[in-house]
């Protein structure tokens, strides 16, 4: 009677996100957001890709950033930036 080979070693588990703003983030609420913050005006603006600059939503937004790794890139970077940039002025506020 043989044995079974024994089992590969379980995958290390991933590193925690706590520090990560995206973790948990959808990419529509990232979208969302930016709108809300930004306007698709200065949107297009900063991320000139044609999702916001030709009739823009968030559902156009999404199809065109789910498909083009490196607009979807751009626009998670700019979302950090926002983040940083609300967090910086509520700081002011509070001093």
């Amino acid at each position: 009677m043989q044995q079974p080979p024994p089992s590969p070693p379980a995958p290390p588990s991933p590193p925690a996100q706590r520090h990560n703003p995206l973790h948990g983030r959808t990419l529509e609420a990232i979208v969302t957001a930016l709108h809300e913050h930004y306007g698709w005006q200065e949107l297009a603006h900063l991320v000139p890709v044609r999702c916001f600059t030709h009739d823009p939503s968030v559902s156009s937004s999404l199809k065109f950033l789910r498909k083009t790794p490196w607009a979807r890139e751009k626009v998670e970077s700019l979302y950090l930036f926002m983040l940083r940039d609300v967090r910086r002025a509520n700081a002011g506020q509070g001093g």
